[in-house]
């Protein structure tokens, strides 16, 4: 099965379960929780059922496209059943049967790993899913979300796609899988993989200092555009903003540019911004959680 049958196969199924498919975000995150499918509609007390592919850049995951799993820019596909219905593992594992996993014939193993998000103010009781001792999959139980306690309880399912797809085609090195018939994936993101992570690490014709100064200017920007567009009731584009300085912060860490001092007051930045857009959304006369 290639890459690309994969995301079909698991989109045909958690549509077939009633989840609206949607579209990736188009702004640079690190996880498919940062979309406000996942990080906004969590929160309140509709229901919703949403499944979608979300390209995920973390910088200091970036290995020069020289390791056979690490990558600056992975692939996941998130799933959001709110309220958390009481057969959501059978569903999971009838999905892995879907795409063509006999469950039955593997070593599959939910192991305990509460999942936390301190940018996001975000937390669940969880599990890591490993398929003959390799994680395929994030299982989580929403119990927070912008510093807000949740109810319902929504559960994540993240799937690390190209883990799952490793698996299917029985390859040890993420480039040599088919992403479709006769074409790689290192023949399709090889290059970006290279080229990312020398930026990422700061290995650019900028001196150190400047690098950093540049990406801090830009945090404070985004970070001040942010507050405004909270005060204009402007939600989503300022979550947009917020998630802007979410990667900035993770490229500064990754390329040495702030200290760890430093590191600290930018997470309390970004979770600063991100509580006050879900408190904006999901009404002003939401209490904080307890901390």
């Amino acid at each position: 099965m290639t890459f690309q049958d994969l995301i079909f196969k698991l989109s045909q199924y958690w549509a077939a379960q009633g989840c609206l498919l949607q579209q990736p975000l188009d702004l640079e995150v690190g996880a498919g929780t940062m979309h406000p499918e996942t990080f906004l509609r969590v929160l309140g007390p509709q229901h919703w059922n949403v499944a979608y592919v979300q390209p995920s850049r973390r910088p200091a995951d970036g290995r020069f496209g020289e390791n056979p799993n690490r990558l600056y820019k992975h692939h996941q596909f998130q799933v959001i059943l709110k309220p958390a219905p009481d057969e959501v593992q059978y569903l999971y594992l009838q999905s892995l049967e879907a795409c063509g996993i006999d469950t039955r014939a593997h070593d599959i193993r939910f192991e305990e790993d509460n999942w936390e998000s301190p940018t996001l103010g975000a937390w669940g009781i969880g599990w890591q899913v490993l398929f003959d001792g390799l994680e395929i999959t994030q299982f989580t139980y929403f119990q927070q979300a912008g510093g807000i306690e949740l109810s319902p309880i929504s559960v994540e399912l993240t799937y690390g796609l190209e883990r799952l797809a490793m698996v299917l085609q029985k390859v040890t090195n993420v480039y040599d899988m088919e992403w479709a018939p006769g074409v790689t994936y290192g023949e399709v993101r090889h290059r970006d993989e290279v080229e990312q992570s020398r930026y990422a690490f700061g290995q650019v014709s900028q001196a150190l200092d400047q690098f950093a100064a540049f990406h801090r200017d830009l945090f404070d920007r985004h970070f001040a555009m942010g507050q405004a567009l909270i005060a204009d009731d402007l939600v989503l584009p300022a979550l947009e903003h917020c998630l802007k300085c979410s990667h900035l912060f993770n490229t500064l860490d990754a390329s040495g540019g702030i200290g760890v001092t430093e590191r600290t007051a930018y997470i309390l930045r970004v979770r600063q911004l991100a509580v006050a857009i879900a408190r904006a959304y999901a009404g002003a006369d939401v209490p904080a959680a307890s901390a």
